[in-house]
């Protein structure tokens, strides 16, 4: 039986590529009504993110398969999980109250929300992604952090991969 971690995982990393997709896009359109230009690229990004995901879910059945035992094997990648996913959550908690915010308050509060929490919380992406392989680590060890590192930079590669594909400006 699968475990919730792993789920919460993929559907985390799945969010983080819709957000990807719309970043790619964003600011590339000066039309005023662009809803159904937004919801292309941020399908754009859920499925360059479905793709991309593969290679921590391939990651972690090469390791559990290749592991002596494997019940330990997915004991130690599930404890991995579980500290990959804590400071995830937390990010995602910040970036979905900004954007609560930013939805919900008045025009010039909706723009500081912008300005001061989706901002740099796109920057610090990276950055919550480093955080949450070490807590791969200490909670699983080195092949969740292996799985981990795979996952990082698989979701950290779908926003350029869409902005190469669909976003990139004619020369």
């Amino acid at each position: 039986m699968i475990s919730a971690v792993p789920l919460a995982l993929l559907f985390l990393g799945l969010l983080d590529a819709t957000f990807s997709g719309f970043r790619a896009y964003a600011g590339r359109d000066a039309r005023i009504r662009k809803h159904r230009a937004t919801a292309r690229a941020a399908l754009r990004g859920l499925a360059v993110g479905a793709v991309v995901l593969l290679a921590p879910v391939l990651t972690a059945s090469i390791v559990l398969w290749s592991g002596p035992d494997r019940a330990r094997t997915y004991d130690t990648l599930s404890a991995g999980g579980l500290g990959y996913l804590l400071p995830l959550t937390a990010y995602a908690v910040a970036v979905l109250l900004s954007l609560a915010a930013y939805f919900l308050l008045p025009f010039r509060a909706s723009t500081l929300a912008m300005v001061i929490g989706l901002g740099p919380l796109t920057l610090l992406r990276p950055l919550a992604l480093a955080v949450a392989c070490a807590g791969a680590f200490v909670g699983g060890g080195w092949p969740a952090l292996l799985v981990g590192t795979v996952g990082g930079v698989a979701v950290l590669c779908v926003e350029p991969v869409v902005h190469g594909r669909w976003y990139r400006p004619a020369l």
